[in-house]
Parts: C-alpha cells; structure tokens; sequence
C-alpha cells in the first residue's frame, strides 16, 4: 500500500480529482454507500478517440479513488441515442438511407452498416467492443432503454412540476426567436418517428402531458415512457438526478451547458457532480476531431500502430491543455512512454505517483529493460529492409544476443507496430537528400573515421567520434547541420535516432556500407 503521507502529498491530477469528489460529494457519498462516475456517448457517429479519452481519464481516477476509499465505485458510460440526428455522418456507407431518417432518435433509424436493429445500436456496440478491448470496468445505460422502460419517470416528473423555473433558466440564454417555440420536453411525433422542436400550448400537469402546436395541429403526448425526451442541458441534469451522478468530465466546450444543467439539477433539489473540464482534441490541422467528420488518427488507426499503454500516456497527459492526435505524433508517445517506464525503476513512492506511466497500469509499473527506442527501432526496419516480424527480430538478436521475445513482451509488441508504421506513415513521406561533392566529402570521412571503430565501443565514444568528424569539415559552429545532412542522406529526414547509438546496434561496418551506398 502507498504511505498516507505520500497520497496527501501528490499532486497528480487523477489524485487531485479523486479528493475533491470525496470532499464535495461527501454528504452524498455516505449517504448513498458508493461513488458513482458518468461519462457520455453521443452516437450520431462513430465513436473517435476523444470518446476513449474520456472513459481512460476517468478509469484513472477511479484507479486513485480506490487507494483513497474503500467504498465501491462504479463508472457508467451514458449513451445519448434517443437524441435525434441532426447531421449525417461523412465517414459511414449508404448515406441517402441516413439523409431519409434525419431528425429521428438514433435508435429508430436503420443501421447503414446492415449490423444491427438501428444505427444508434450499431453505433453503441462498437462503443462497448473497444472498451472491453481495453478491459475498462464500466456500466452501459441506453437513454432509450431508460426512457422506454420507465426508469427516467419519476425524474420526469420532477422536472415537470419544475417546468416554469426552468424556462426562466434556460429562456434568457436563447435568441428571440427561438425564445418562442422552447420546451424542455421534445415529443416523438407519432406519424413520423420525428423528434420534434415545436411550441408548447397547454400544460396538462394532472396527465403528465403536453399539447403542442404541430404545425397548426395539436399534438398530444405523454411526457412519460419515451414519448417525449428532453433538450440536451434539462436531459444532462435530470440524468446526473435519476442516476445519483458524483463525477462527470466534459470538454471545455460543454462548460457552459454544465452551468446551466447545473441551476437545474439543484431547482430539482439535488447538487451537481463534482466536474473536470479538459481541453479538446485537435487534427492536425488544429481543427476539432468530430464524430461525424471524422478527422484525426481514429482509434483503430492508432492501435495498429502502438499499443493501448501508449494510447491512455497521451490522455493522461495534460488534460487542460489542447494537443493535436494525428498519426505522425505515435512515435513521440510511444517513446515517451518508454522514457518514463525507465525512470520509474529509480523513482521513490512520491514520484511514482507523479509517474504517468505509474497511472496508465494502475500503479503496476512495468518491470522490462527497455531494448531501444521505438524512433531507432523505425530507422532500423528502413536500414535492416526488415519486412516482417521474424526478419527484425532475428537482426536484433544478431547484435544483442541475450534478449528473447518471452522475456521482452512490450519490444515484441513494438517490433510489430514499427513495420506497420514505417510501411504506412514513414516510407510515404521519405524524401533523401543528395549531397553536393562538399556534403559527400564530410560523409566520407565519417566513414573513414569509422574505419577506426569497433563494434565493442561505447555509444558515447562513437558519438564523440562523430562530433570530430563535423567539425573537422566544416560543421564545428552548428553541429545541429552535420547531423541534419546525415539524418536527411541516410533517413531520408530532418530528424534521427543519436548516431552514437545507432551505429552501436546496428553495426560500424553496416553503417559505413548504408552511407557509402546513400552517397554513389
């Protein structure tokens, strides 16, 4: 267990965040016996990895509640599929089926994919599919199944008794002419299947009911069993109510909507979750990833190129901050990942918890020497012409010959990843330099100096080595451009692996050979 005084020390923000929920939710927590912890689901598209960002955060904070509390904690993962679509979806097949059922709760439009009973279900399964291929504990709830059942009726009907009070919330912040068709209750018109946005004409609060002007004809519904849902900010707090809501994240987008939602729930007569809001997910274009675009690296995309650990790093990191997901960042993470699995072999208690690493495998950190980088092991699949799994490990063993594959599982896994990745990303944008006689001239000496090295050397001393060479030739005020014109000849990039490094796996005389053959 971790010392008292180590868990009241850390500030990491999963820590951060699980104290808070225990000091605002106090009251509640005890009352009830358990913490519960909600993230929502939108499935008018397919879900992207904004959608899994949201379950790892919160996974992780239920990984630091649980050395904080005893009590049982439970994660439900929210799907909003009664909500109508209102934009169909750029990256699914058979558009013009879903442009014929705009406007319906997603879980009564057909599934374009012919999978399952409705796109909403479609759109909920491959939800459920990847989280459980993260095993992440979480309990699944259906907007549909709770309105149609009859679950959500007695929250219902609270938000009912409270309708005036909560206009006079919502109305001020709506333009003037929608000012004049707003209701929290939207029916499900019973001719079309259409979730509809019109006038209120008559409350009728002994039946629980509402006539609304459908286009000059009365229409009326029930505000019980799914006949009626209601708007997003009234439907967001009355859900926090029905469900006894502790904690709930949301993109800094949604900061306003929690306000609101929140003078809601407590005229209901409850008190908001405690909340976190995060910053949103870029492309690389610096454009917001969106479900219906679906732009940005997609999580399938990024689980053939580097494993899940990688994967929650990058969410664990800087929650506050935007950060750009694109396929070209996968490196980075995965070596940062490395790096910090390196460091926690020496950190005490104190810094482990300020470990992501530490956070990303609930605090089981991973024990395995680290071999190499996943950026060397991408130069070593081009300079090896390694096209399969077998191939590189058997160049790897040829210089390190006391590593296995049972004993090194996370290399084994990165050995994968590097051939698909430098297949699909790197190869495409390789562009190699050719040197000029003078450019050829310093590479030459470099591979006279390394006439002079062995393959028993350190990495250090071949790096020394390398310094010399470029600033005997020209190089000595900016070493960064000696080893540019080396990445650029032999990578065919700017950037590189730390040549010392290099060239002491992957052999002197290999290395002569690569450049002498870059250079003809």
């Amino acid at each position: 267990m971790i010392e008292k005084i180590n868990l009241d020390k850390t500030n990491a923000w999963p820590f951060v965040e699980a104290k808070k929920i225990l000091r605002e939710k106090k009251i509640s927590i005890e009352k009830k016996g358990k913490i519960t912890l909600q993230t929502g689901y939108g499935p008018s598209g397919l879900p992207h990895i904004g959608t899994f960002g949201e379950v790892a955060r919160t996974s992780m904070i239920v990984n630091a509640l649980n050395y904080l509390t005893d009590l049982p904690k439970e994660i439900i993962t929210f799907s909003d599929d009664m909500d109508g679509l209102r934009k169909v979806p750029d990256n699914v097949p058979d558009q013009e089926l879903l442009n014929q059922n705009l406007h319906k709760p997603l879980t009564s439009i057909p599934d374009p994919f012919k999978k399952y009973n409705s796109f909403g279900e479609h759109n909920n399964e491959m939800l459920k599919n990847f989280l459980n291929q993260f095993k992440f504990q979480y309990n699944f709830k259906s907007s549909t199944s709770l309105y149609k059942s009859g679950f959500f009726n007695p929250t219902l009907q609270i938000v009912f008794e409270n309708y005036q009070g909560i206009m006079d919330i919502i109305i001020p912040t709506l333009g003037k002419e929608r000012q004049k068709t707003y209701s929290p209750f939207l029916p499900i018109c019973p001719e079309t299947g259409v979730v509809l946005e019109i006038p209120v004409l008559e409350i009728l609060k002994e039946k629980s009911k509402i006539i609304f002007d459908n286009n000059g004809k009365k229409l009326e519904a029930s505000i019980l069993n799914g006949n009626c849902k209601l708007q997003w900010k009234v439907d967001w707090a009355m859900r926090w109510y029905a469900l006894d809501v502790d904690f709930e994240m949301y993109g800094k987008d949604l900061i306003e909507s929690a306000i609101l939602s929140t003078k809601i729930i407590k005229l209901m007569g409850k008190n908001n979750p405690s909340g976190f809001a995060y910053e949103l997910f870029l492309d690389e274009k610096g454009e917001k990833i969106s479900k219906s675009r679906g732009n940005g690296i997609t999580i399938d995309r990024w689980l053939e190129y580097a494993s899940p650990e990688s994967l929650s790093l990058f969410m664990y990191q800087n929650p506050k901050r935007a950060k750009k997901l694109y396929k070209e960042i996968v490196p980075k993470a995965v070596d940062e990942y490395l790096d910090f699995i390196e460091k926690g072999k020496t950190q005490n208690e104190l810094q482990l918890l300020m470990n992501p690493v530490w956070h990303v495998h609930n605090g089981k950190m991973p024990k395995e020497k680290i071999i190499m980088t996943f950026s060397m092991l991408l130069n070593l699949v081009e300079t090896s012409n390694a096209s399969t799994k077998d191939l590189l490990w058997k160049f790897v063993k040829k210089y390190k010959k006391d590593i296995s594959e049972t004993e090194h599982p996370i290399f084994d896994n990165l050995i994968s990843y590097a051939i698909k990745y430098f297949k699909d990303v790197i190869k495409q944008k390789k562009k190699y330099k050719k040197p000029n006689n003078s450019e050829k001239n310093a590479l030459r000496a470099l591979m006279n100096t390394l006439e002079t090295c062995n393959d028993k050397m350190t990495p250090e001393d071949i790096q020394t080595k390398i310094y010399s060479v470029g600033k005997e030739n020209g190089y000595k005020e900016n070493l960064r451009d000696w080893f540019k014109l080396i990445y650029e000849v032999v990578f065919g990039d700017e950037n590189g692996p730390r040549m010392g490094n290099f060239i002491s796996f992957f052999g002197v005389n290999e290395t002569k050979q690569l450049i002498e053959d870059k250079i003809k």
